[in-house]
């Protein structure tokens, strides 16, 4: 199950959804309505199931575009019942202790039998969890996390004869505890070549699938002493070439990058220097020779053997990779190719 919420993590649902479509994948996992109606529009098929929560009184557009809608919570289910009282597609949640949503798996019979209640109202097609430290390897984090499992699977195994799909799996958990029952993988993060934990190498072969890049736009020669960006926050210590990007906040790039991250140019590291503005930013160039106006920069990628990653990034911040990706807007254009 191919998890493409977020806009596929920032790498474009559509086009991702395509391609994965046309590899044999036919389940997807999005986490909104709108998502999921963006894929049908754009031509997906197979099952499309939202992770999070759907306006009740938009039961009617799950039925006609044959979604597949997360059960919340009895109380949620109720509501969605109540306010369209038909087949609806839905797979319901089950808490194992990350306490975000579903049925309380420590009384697996209380929530096996509000699953059966709901199975004879809804077109009920399968249960899940969500393992919350699966990438995380301390001793309590596994202990953890194999609690879930077995707190899942008595849930499970309550209504096995519903013929219903049960899934634990997302990519940390995948990776971790392949053995666990589950007749889905909810491939997340790792879909995309990221790590769910910069800490776990990935398997071999995989690597990120998203390249980030601009241009130079203007060179300056900035005199020793003088400063450079909004504010004043970076000053010259000889005479130094500065490089203008057409680049970020707005785009994504993240503020707290100032004067601490770095891009790949002709195959070197170039410090940002200033504050990252709205729609530029600016670079010190001064030790790599021969740049022009128009050279490839790279963000996020590789280039002349150098790679900078969104782990990278993200460690430069106190931040995760997810929020790096899923953060380039949507006026960054998005360049794909087979």
């Amino acid at each position: 199950m191919a998890v493409v919420k977020a806009d596929a993590y920032g790498h474009g649902a559509p086009a991702v959804a395509t391609a994965l479509s046309r590899a044999g994948v036919r389940h997807f996992a999005v986490a909104t309505v709108g998502e999921a109606l963006a894929l049908r529009e754009a031509g997906i098929g197979g099952e499309i199931l939202i992770l999070g929560y759907t306006p009740p009184e938009a039961g009617e557009v799950l039925l006609q575009n044959d979604l597949t809608q997360t059960l919340l919570s009895e109380d949620y289910a109720a509501a969605l019942w109540a306010a369209c009282p038909a087949p609806i597609k839905c797979h319901f949640a089950v808490d194992t202790g990350m306490h975000r949503i579903g049925l309380d798996a420590t009384n697996p019979h209380a929530a096996a039998a509000v699953i059966r209640r709901y199975a004879a109202r809804f077109s009920l097609m399968g249960i899940f969890t969500h393992l919350c430290a699966a990438d995380t390897t301390d001793e309590a984090s596994v202990a953890f996390t194999r609690a879930q499992i077995a707190a899942f699977r008595a849930v499970a195994d309550r209504v096995r004869d519903l013929g219903l799909s049960a899934h634990c799996l997302n990519s940390a958990g995948g990776l971790a505890y392949p053995a666990a029952e589950s007749d889905f993988w909810r491939l997340g993060i790792l879909l995309y070549g990221l790590s769910p934990n910069p800490a776990t190498p990935l398997p071999a072969g995989i690597c990120p699938v998203l390249a980030w890049r601009t241009v130079v736009a203007t060179l300056k020669t900035v005199p020793a002493g003088e400063t450079v960006g909004y504010g004043r926050t970076w000053q010259a210590t000889r005479d130094s070439v500065i490089a203008t990007l057409p680049v970020g906040y707005a785009d994504g790039y993240d503020r707290r990058l100032s004067n601490r991250g770095y891009v790949l140019l002709r195959g070197c590291r170039a410090p940002i220097v200033g504050r990252v503005c709205m729609d530029q930013m600016m670079v010190d160039v001064t030790d790599i020779p021969a740049v022009r106006v128009g050279d490839t920069v790279t963000l996020l990628g590789e280039d002349g053997g150098a790679t900078l990653t969104a782990d990278e990034m993200a460690v430069t911040i106190g931040t995760i990779g997810y929020e790096i990706v899923t953060g380039i807007s949507a006026r960054v254009p998005r360049i794909y190719k087979e």
